[in-house]
């Protein structure tokens, strides 16, 4: 007994002083809590690198579920909330698919044929068929004339229209171009007489012409020359024309020059 007593005294120091961890899981498990409460739940791959000591002690095994439990419960709220919206559009777009095919003229053409199709008719026999054949002739020829019709009574309004239009067209009168040209026509000296100046001036007629207003301008040394307004059409006169005509009476007139020209 004596033998003993130190043998076991000795046994309790040894194993005061040997560096065993009996409680390792739960200081793994309070690792853990403290490192999900920092950066969120922990994933499956740093679940299996904590290793079997980790899991286990029973906390450590409810904890993890409640984690998964929670991160499944989010995705499947996000997931609804995909779903509803994918529902809604999917809804949207048929909406809008039926409003095209119901104003769509396909649509209205084929509207007619679909709403006359008895599905009696399909279950006859075929003698029956041989029978009631000139009927069902007679039906679709009054069908399709009346689509035929519809397109014929289109087509005779547009040519309407577009024989008003050009009648509208052809009768709105053509713009004329015409110019506003200001003559200075300059005597040889001063003992012309300007009142027989003008007249010859005016003498000139011309189709597309147009004489206007005048009046006498001094020009110095007594001498006064005679400036008259004029309208013309571009396309019936020119001004070479107009100089060469006042020209011609070269006992009144030496020069001819045009002091202003604006389009009308």
């Amino acid at each position: 007994m004596s033998s003993l007593r130190p043998n076991r005294k000795m046994a309790t120091n040894f194993l005061m002083h040997e560096k065993i961890w009996f409680d390792k899981f739960k200081y793994d498990d309070a690792e853990r809590k403290f490192y999900e409460q920092m950066n969120g739940p922990v994933t499956g791959s740093s679940r299996q690198s904590s290793g079997p000591g980790a899991s286990s002690g029973p906390s450590g095994d409810h904890s993890e579920l409640v984690t998964r439990i929670a991160s499944l419960e989010v995705e499947n709220q996000s997931l609804r909330g995909v779903v509803q919206d994918l529902q809604q559009a999917i809804a949207k777009l048929e909406a809008r698919l039926s409003v095209l095919e119901k104003s769509s003229p396909a649509h209205r053409a084929t509207a007619p044929q679909t709403q006359h199709v008895s599905p009696m008719r399909q279950a006859e026999p075929p003698a029956r068929k041989a029978a009631a054949a000139e009927d069902d002739e007679d039906d679709d020829i009054d069908l399709f004339g009346s689509d035929e019709e519809d397109d014929k009574e289109a087509v005779r309004l547009r040519e309407e229209r577009l024989r008003q239009y050009a009648e509208k067209k052809a009768k709105k009168p053509a713009l004329v171009a015409k110019s506003s040209i200001l003559l200075d026509v300059k005597p040889w000296d001063d003992e012309t007489d300007m009142a027989q100046l003008e007249a010859c001036v005016r003498s000139v007629q011309l189709d597309g012409l147009t004489w206007g207003g005048s009046k006498l301008v001094p020009v110095g040394y007594g001498i006064r020359k005679l400036q008259i307004q004029c309208v013309v059409e571009d396309d019936k006169v020119g001004t070479d024309l107009l100089e060469e005509e006042i020209t011609k009476f070269e006992e009144h007139v030496q020069s001819v020059d045009i002091a202003a020209f604006n389009k009308i």
